[in-house]
């Protein structure tokens, strides 16, 4: 299989950490180009801007902001080892956020932490219809590597 793009999905948990250390020995064996997606969840933005009693563009821009420092910091501590790693964040569902830009940028590999921040007891609306990772697996003609939490 020829490798160009490797998409890294994360929420900046431990799970996505876990993924992004797997691309990143699939990226240093193959000579691969990796992105790192963050997508800051439409459905939050919205019950924050009702909570706020604000306009959800009131306040994008800071949460963009916030998840850049997000995205630099998640970098430097799962580090890059000089490897081709391009940042992205997006608004919007994650699952469809993801599908959507993984076909856009025609990658070759989507790889998600198999566990995200809602780990442990699954939200209701994941039992009904499953996880993002199950989503976008669903939804994407290329391979989906998810990668579970080392339990050691």
């Amino acid at each position: 299989m020829d490798l160009q793009t490797i998409l890294v999905a994360t929420d900046f948990s431990e799970g996505a950490g876990a993924a992004f250390q797997m691309a990143k020995k699939l990226a240093k064996s193959l000579g691969t180009k990796i992105v790192l997606l963050h997508v800051i969840n439409q459905k939050l933005v919205v019950r924050l801007a009702e909570y706020l009693k604000r306009k959800p563009d009131s306040f994008l821009p800071e949460l963009r902001e916030r998840a850049q420092v997000q995205m630099s910091e998640f970098l430097a501590r799962w580090q890059t080892d000089d490897l081709e790693v391009e940042s992205m964040v997006a608004v919007g569902l994650p699952f469809q956020e993801i599908a959507i830009i993984a076909r856009d940028l025609a990658v070759d590999l989507v790889a998600l932490g198999g566990y995200g921040r809602t780990s442990g007891a699954r939200p209701l609306e994941d039992l009904f219809f499953g996880s993002t990772a199950e989503k976008v697996v669903r939804l994407l003609p290329c391979p989906v590597l998810c990668v579970p939490l080392d339990k050691d």
